[in-house]
């Protein structure tokens, strides 16, 4: 009779064949109708922009780690995706040896310092957009408009958000990309191509994409409801809310981050709905009219905490035992 032993390992006991570079690869391919759609609204100064920043991002993750005597793992892509929603995050007439500069805060400083993928405490291009829009704050808000609104191609200060709102913008134009604002915050219909995408092909949840958009789409048809307007008016502004900013890029393709988003999918729903607050709060009632990086990277910080708080018991642990952190010991 054959002799069966039993066999005893640490977790994790069911695996996939999924791989980073696989993971990446998709992000890329969901990225890829949005580069091709900003391409056609601005030209091909945004896929100059584009190509600069994953370049840099890739040379900047090779020669650190080369610098280091680490294994080189431009070959994840992970860079690649960094580079591209950096590159999304970005005017499309930004100067290009600022854009190298955000590689670099993003690959070297928020990435590989923290000790490379897997342990950056944010979402890397998430950071190099904060740290560009208080370093370089008039090239980042000299957003191009197409010549569909002014007549000519131009640059203006007034954030997409505002001109979608003071110009009552048509929802097709809104839906299309035939507005101002930075690559990635332009064209929604590629965005929520590309987001569908993900979810579809289980490379993210679909829980913090829907309610950090539904929550951000609630919350300001409420507030609008208390302020006075009717139903239909409140809809439409809070779609505007959704469409004319950033938020379709930071729901699917920032705060969805493996590394730097919750595990649990009570923790993914909280997680949505924070930003969700403090985005729409940020729009409403602060200085800046664009919420979603700041709100990504706060809620990036409690990440942590979200996980504890949220994670669950295992069989055979006391309920006590496990809320007063001792475990099954």
């Amino acid at each position: 009779m054959e002799n069966h032993k039993l066999q005893v390992a640490a977790s994790p006991h069911i695996t996939s064949g999924a791989s980073t570079r696989k993971i990446m690869l998709a992000v890329i391919v969901a990225l890829l109708p949005t580069l091709a759609a900003t391409t056609m609204i601005f030209g091909l100064r945004a896929l100059l922009l584009t190509a600069v920043t994953v370049a840099a991002c890739v040379a900047f993750e090779a020669l650190w780690c080369r610098l280091m005597k680490k294994p080189i793992p431009v070959g994840d892509l992970s860079a690649v995706v960094t580079g591209l929603i950096l590159a999304f995050n970005l005017p499309p007439a930004f100067p290009l040896w600022m854009a190298v500069v955000g590689a670099f805060v993003s690959i070297v400083i928020t990435k590989q310092l923290f000790g490379g993928l897997g342990f950056n405490f944010a979402n890397p291009a998430l950071v190099g957009r904060i740290v560009m829009q208080l370093s370089f704050t008039g090239p980042m808000i000299d957003y191009t408009f197409p010549s569909t609104y002014g007549g000519v191609d131009a640059l203006a200060t007034a954030t997409p958000l505002i001109v979608a709102k003071n110009q009552a913008l048509p929802m097709i134009d809104m839906m299309l990309g035939t507005h101002g604002g930075v690559l990635g915050e332009t064209c929604a219909v590629t965005l929520l191509l590309g987001g569908l995408f993900l979810i579809v092909t289980r490379v993210i949840s679909a829980a913090i994409p829907l309610f950090y958009i539904g929550g951000v789409f609630l919350f300001k048809f409420f507030l609008n409801l208390g302020s006075g307007a009717s139903a239909a008016e409140s809809a439409y502004e809070s779609l505007t809310l959704v469409l004319a900013g950033g938020l379709l890029l930071g729901a699917f393709f920032m705060a969805t981050d493996y590394v730097t988003s919750p595990y649990t999918l009570s923790g993914k729903v909280i997680f949505g709905l924070c930003l969700a607050v403090l985005t729409v709060s940020i729009r409403e009632w602060a200085t800046m009219p664009e919420g979603v990086s700041f709100s990504i990277l706060l809620m990036n910080l409690l990440v942590p905490y979200i996980n504890n708080l949220t994670r669950r018991r295992p069989m055979g642990v006391p309920k006590g035992r496990w809320k007063s952190g001792k475990g099954a010991a």
